[in-house]
């Protein structure tokens, strides 16, 4: 198994829509083990293919919680929206992300999924998610769409975020990947992480927030 470079906004695999995998997912045993071995050692709750540079439909999660596993071909089959706050408006979660360090944003997220993919041994699987597991599972889902949480965002909050982005220079090829903003990619990210992994020093939108530190 093997730490692999993280690729960071910009860089455009993570623009692509990741293709489907076909035939038996044990042939990408590998790329999982790397991706588990990657996400774990920055503390990170969800790491998709494209963010190591493998365009295809696989990502590995772990919320901290008891849940830990690894989706392949995933499709969100069932969205129900998070109940609102006493104040009538819906809970957000706060998201940063590995591939754009040091910047987090509200985001509205569903209450509850219901996910279908297949299993590494091939077989045809369904997990149901809630809370902060849900919301791992649509920001996984979105990277193998080619989007990332920032685009979620809306208003001043996006503008900020933007700003952040173009003021970390992350190079202008796109293609700076994490290693090369630190020595590994544990000091790249830190011990401490938020919900997805990046060491937000703020963030930016409001709402309220539900999750937490893995």
């Amino acid at each position: 198994m093997s730490i692999l470079p993280v690729r960071l906004i910009g860089d455009p695999v993570l623009r692509e829509t990741a293709a489907s995998v076909s035939g038996d997912p044990a042939r990408y045993a590998g790329l999982v083990a790397d991706m588990f071995e990657t996400m774990d050692a920055v503390s990170g709750v969800g790491l998709a293919a494209p963010q190591i540079g493998a365009s295809v439909r696989i990502f590995t999660f772990d919320d901290r919680r008891g849940s830990r596993g690894v989706c392949v071909n995933p499709v969100i089959v069932e969205r129900v929206p998070a109940e609102s706050d006493d104040a009538g408006a819906p809970e957000s979660v706060t998201e940063g992300c590995l591939s754009v360090p040091e910047i987090a944003g509200v985001v509205g997220r569903s209450g509850r999924v219901v996910v279908s993919y297949t299993a590494m041994d091939g077989t045809e699987a369904t997990l149901e998610a809630e809370g902060l597991l849900a919301a791992i599972m649509e920001h996984e889902t979105d990277h193998l769409d080619g989007r990332l949480f920032i685009d979620r965002l809306t208003g001043d909050a996006r503008r900020e975020a933007m700003r952040r982005v173009r003021a970390a220079d992350y190079g202008v090829s796109g293609a700076r990947v994490a290693q090369s903003r630190a020595s590994s990619v544990s000091s790249a990210f830190g011990a401490t992480a938020t919900s997805f992994g990046a060491p937000a020093r703020s963030a930016v939108g409001g709402g309220a927030p539900r999750g937490g530190r893995p």
